[in-house]
């Protein structure tokens, strides 16, 4: 058995990135940027009024009240571009250009205006109400970098710079297969000592949500002769396999004996994990192989800490892993001796916005109704048989 990091860091050593695609902005959300973001302009690109009222010039009404002559009016998108003099004031809409020769703007509550005159009611000082030219980016400085998930925040970013077309990382084409005599499709019912398959739609979930686009093929069974079938075909078509079940040591456990006779390169089959421990790892062709274990919460887990760092490191994604942060422990936790544990827990906080980690009561790695309410994956080194609540803990955020 292989440490944890030392696997991840295999599967990572082993990932080449795809190539790089252009998109239509309205198609980039929650894509891996390519390229880095360049501001083509200073933003504000000009002084820019923070509220409606008046520009004004701050020595004219150090003395108030004020009465200043109004000669023009500055709006959004359509300014007044002259030069305002001692004693005058430009009538100002939020959004808009502060004329030349002003220095502050006074809110128009503060304010009377009649006749062509305003009478500013309070002095204010340099600056007021304005937002300077270039003072939250300058052009030419780098806004969002490659490698960076784009978010539904950063949409604004890449608009207002002209970025119609968005550099990104190719999304990795995924096949999926769940084999065991014992499954049966969803829409069936189960005949006697035979369960849904569960494990098919779990990992279609979790590689969409890791950017890749998904084949979900056809229940294999544990006909030696049909793996070997099916995987010789994703293989052509695919950049990463991913199977469920028969990678253990039982007489019926037949995947990782379709992929050495298919030739498979096999980088490491067993990882100190709880759960998990039984996982292949390999490639076949150009392909990458994941045979994961059979039991659901496994499935999890071994893809979010595995194969998803894969995924997203196809694209070019900066930190492909799961994020470590740290929790305290909301209630005691056992752990393995001879293994690391990665276990389901729910993330909240309590008053003092502490991150707390409140591990799910589970019946092991078939309990996929426990875990459907997990957050995260708790971290429990080997050889620690007890964390003790209170204590701080390494958590997984699990996506979606």
């Amino acid at each position: 058995m292989i440490p944890v990091r030392e696997a991840i860091s295999i599967v990572l050593r082993q990932t080449s990135r795809l190539a790089v695609e252009s998109v239509v902005l309205g198609g980039s959300l929650d894509r891996v940027l390519a390229e880095d973001i360049i501001a083509d302009c200073d933003l504000p690109p000009f002084d820019r009024a923070q509220m409606d009222g008046y520009a004004i010039r701050a020595e004219d009404v150090s003395t108030t009240p004020a009465r200043l002559g109004i000669v023009g009016e500055s709006a959004a998108g359509s300014g007044w571009h002259h030069e305002m003099k001692a004693g005058e004031a430009v009538r100002i809409m939020t959004g808009a250009p502060v004329p030349v020769g002003a220095d502050a703007v006074q809110q128009v509550e503060l304010t009377r205006e009649s006749n062509g005159h305003v009478e500013i009611l309070e002095s204010v000082d340099i600056g007021r109400s304005i937002v300077k030219r270039a003072s939250e980016i300058r052009a030419g400085e780098t806004v969002l970098r490659a490698g960076e998930d784009i978010n539904a925040a950063m949409i604004a970013t890449l608009a207002s710079f002209g970025y119609a077309q968005v550099k990104v990382g190719r999304r990795p084409r995924v096949a999926i297969m769940a084999t065991g005599s014992e499954l049966v499709d969803v829409d069936q019912k189960p005949g006697k000592d035979q369960i849904r398959d569960s494990n098919n739609y779990t990992l279609a979930a979790y590689a969409r949500l890791a950017g890749a686009t998904v084949d979900r093929l056809p229940l294999a069974g544990d006909d030696t002769k049909e793996l070997k079938k099916q995987m010789a075909a994703a293989a052509e078509r695919s950049d990463v396999l991913i199977t469920s079940g028969g990678v253990s040591m039982g007489v019926y456990d037949f995947t990782k004996a379709a992929l050495k006779e298919l030739g498979a390169e096999i980088f490491f089959e067993r990882v100190s994990l709880r759960p998990g421990k039984p996982m292949v790892f390999g490639r076949l062709g150009h392909t990458l192989v994941f045979g994961l274990p059979g039991n659901p919460v496994s499935v999890a887990v071994t893809f979010n800490l595995f194969a998803r760092a894969a995924l997203r490191a196809m694209q070019g994604a900066r930190e492909p892993a799961l994020k470590e942060e740290t929790a305290v422990l909301a209630r005691d936790l056992k752990g393995s001796i001879d293994r690391e544990s990665y276990l389901p827990a729910v993330l909240r906080t309590d008053e003092k916005c502490t991150l707390l980690a409140e591990p799910l009561k589970w019946g092991g790695s078939s309990d996929f109704v426990a875990f459907a309410r997990a957050t995260a994956l708790t971290n429990v080194p080997p050889g620690v048989r007890k964390i003790e609540a209170g204590k701080q803990v390494t958590v997984l955020r699990l996506p979606g």
